[in-house]
C-alpha cells in the first residue's frame, strides 16, 4: 500500500510538472512574439499608447515624450520575460511580472471589450490584430497559465544554470534595447502594414469584382418633447425631432481592401492628386510628414537635394502631411522648402512609414523603396538617373532573411551559453560532487573492513 501510494504521489508531481512547463513554454511563444513585434516597431506601440490616453481623456497628463518611454519599456519587458521564462532564467521574477501584467491587462481588456473605446488593443502590434474580445479571451487563458506557473515556480526545468543565468539576462536586456534602438532610428526591421515595400497602391485600394461589401447601419438619437429614440435611415423622422447623436456599427462583415484611406490632395488648389500620382510611368519621391511642426528638421538639406535632383531629372516630389496650412509655411519658411504639399489623412502616414519625416519612392503606383529621414540617399548614391541605378529598382525584402539575421544574432549567442553550461559547467559540478562523494565512501568501506576484524 505504501508503494502504491508513493507511485501515485510521484505520477501526480510528474504530471504537475509537466503541465507548469508547458504552460510556462506557452507563455514564452506568447511574451517573447508580443514583446518582439512592438520592438522593432516602437513608434507604432507609442502611436497606441497615445490612443489609449486619448480614449481615456489622459494625453494632457504626461509630458511627450511620456508614451514614448512607456512604449518601449513595456514591449522590452514583454520581451524579456518571454526569454527568461524560455531558458528558465530568474524563475521568481519572470513569473512574478508575468502575473502582474496579465492581472493587470485582462480586466482592461474586458473594459475594452465591453466600452470599445479603441478598435483593437494593439497587443501584437500590426502583424497579427484581435478584437476586444479575442483579446480579453486569450488574456484570460494566459492568466490562468501564469497562475500556475506562479504557483509552482519551482518546478520549471532550467536550461541555464545559476552561474551563467546573469549572462543570459543581460545579453537579453542589452538585445532587446539595441534593436528597439536601431528600429527606433532607422525602420522596423519586419513591416506588416499594408504600405510595405513592393506594394502596389493602387491594386492595394480596388475591390475584387466577385468580393462582397461590409455592410454599415447608422442609427440616430434624436429628441422630442424630452423624450430621446433611436432611428434608422428607413424609419427616420420630421423635422420636429432634434438631433443627438449618431453611431454607425458594422451590421455585416465583407472584403475590405488592405489600403482605404489613401488619398492626395493638392494643399494649394484642392485638387485630388491620388490616381495622376499613382498612374504615373516616372519615378515619385514622397516625402511624408504627419505632423511638420513635429517633424525632425536636421536633415533638410539632404531631402532638399534629393528634390533638386527630382526636378532635374522630371521626377515627381511631394510632401504628405496633416498639418494645417500655418504649420506648412512655417516649415518652408524654416527649411527653405520648395517642393509641393499634399494633405492626407494623419493616421494613414502613420501607417505608410515610422519616421517623421521619412521617404518613399513610387513607380506606377508601386512603393520601390522606403528610408528613414535618417539613412537618406545622398549625393554619392544620386550619380545618375534612377534608370541607371539600383536605387531605381525595388528594394529586395526578405522576411525570412531578416528573421536569420535576428536568430543569428539572438538566439545562437544563447544557445552557446547553454552549449558552455552542459559542456562545461555541469560537468564540472557532476565530477565535484562525485569526488565529494569518494572519500565518504572510503570511510565507510574502512569502517566496514574493521568492524569485520573485531
Amino acid at each position: 500500500m505504501e508503494i502504491d501510494g508513493v507511485v501515485g504521489v510521484t505520477r501526480k508531481h510528474i504530471i504537475l510538472k509537466a503541465g507548469v512547463n508547458v504552460c510556462r513554454f506557452l507563455l514564452a511563444v506568447v511574451f517573447i512574439f508580443s514583446g518582439f513585434v512592438k520592438v522593432i516597431d516602437p513608434l507604432g506601440f507609442f502611436y497606441k499608447i497615445q490612443d489609449y490616453l486619448m480614449a481615456f481623456g489622459m494625453i494632457d497628463w504626461f509630458p511627450s515624450f511620456f508614451p514614448l518611454l512607456i512604449a518601449v519599456l513595456l514591449s522590452a519587458l514583454e520581451f524579456c520575460i518571454g526569454v527568461f521564462l524560455l531558458f528558465g532564467v530568474r524563475r521568481k521574477i519572470a513569473s512574478t511580472l508575468a502575473l502582474l501584467l496579465l492581472a493587470l491587462m485582462t480586466p482592461l481588456t474586458l473594459y475594452l471589450a465591453i466600452a470599445d473605446p479603441v478598435s483593437d488593443c494593439g497587443c501584437f502590434g500590426d502583424a497579427v490584430v484581435l478584437t476586444n474580445w479575442q483579446t480579453f479571451g486569450k488574456n484570460v487563458v494566459l492568466l490562468l497559465a501564469t497562475v500556475l506557473v506562479f504557483k509552482y515556480k519551482r518546478l520549471i526545468i532550467r536550461f541555464v544554470t545559476l552561474k551563467l543565468e546573469w549572462m543570459v539576462s543581460l545579453y537579453t536586456i542589452l538585445f532587446v534595447f539595441a534593436l528597439s534602438g536601431y528600429c527606433f532610428y532607422y525602420l522596423p526591421v519586419f513591416d506588416f502594414r499594408p504600405y510595405r515595400i513592393g506594394t502596389d497602391i493602387k491594386a492595394a485600394m480596388e475591390m475584387p469584382a466577385d468580393a462582397k461589401p461590409t455592410v454599415y447601419e447608422t442609427y440616430f438619437t434624436l429628441e422630442k418633447n424630452g423624450e430621446r429614440q433611436e432611428f434608422t435611415l428607413e424609419n427616420y423622422p420630421d423635422s420636429t425631432w432634434q438631433f443627438i447623436e449618431a453611431r454607425t456599427v458594422v451590421k455585416e462583415k465583407g472584403y475590405e481592401p488592405p489600403i482605404q484611406d489613401f488619398a492626395l490632395v493638392s494643399q494649394e488648389t484642392g485638387e485630388d492628386l491620388t490616381d495622376r500620382i499613382l498612374s504615373s510611368s516616372e519615378y515619385t519621391f514622397l516625402l511624408v510628414a504627419h505632423r511638420v511642426e513635429e517633424a525632425d528638421d536636421s536633415n533638410i538639406d539632404l531631402i532638399n537635394e534629393i528634390y533638386d535632383y527630382s526636378v532635374e531629372n522630371g521626377y515627381g516630389f511631394y510632401a504628405l502631411t496633416s498639418s494645417p496650412d500655418e504649420a506648412i509655411e512655417q516649415w518652408r519658411d524654416r527649411t527653405g522648402a520648395e517642393y509641393p504639399f499634399c494633405l492626407v489623412d494623419d493616421i494613414t502616414l502613420k501607417t505608410i512609414i515610422r519616421s517623421n519625416p521619412g521617404l518613399l519612392l513610387l513607380k506606377q503606383g508601386v512603393i520601390l523603396n522606403k528610408w528613414s529621414h535618417n539613412e537618406l540617399p545622398d549625393e554619392y548614391v544620386l550619380t545618375d538617373r534612377l534608370e541607371n541605378l539600383s536605387l531605381g529598382v525595388q528594394k529586395h525584402v526578405s522576411g525570412w532573411e531578416t528573421l536569420g539575421y535576428v536568430f543569428l544574432w539572438f538566439f545562437v549567442p544563447l544557445l552557446l551559453v547553454v552549449a558552455v553550461d552542459v559542456l562545461i559547467i555541469r560537468r564540472r559540478e557532476r565530477k565535484y560532487r562525485r569526488l565529494s562523494r569518494a572519500p565518504r565512501q572510503e570511510v565507510e568501506e574502512t569502517t566496514g573492513n574493521e568492524s569485520e576484524n573485531n
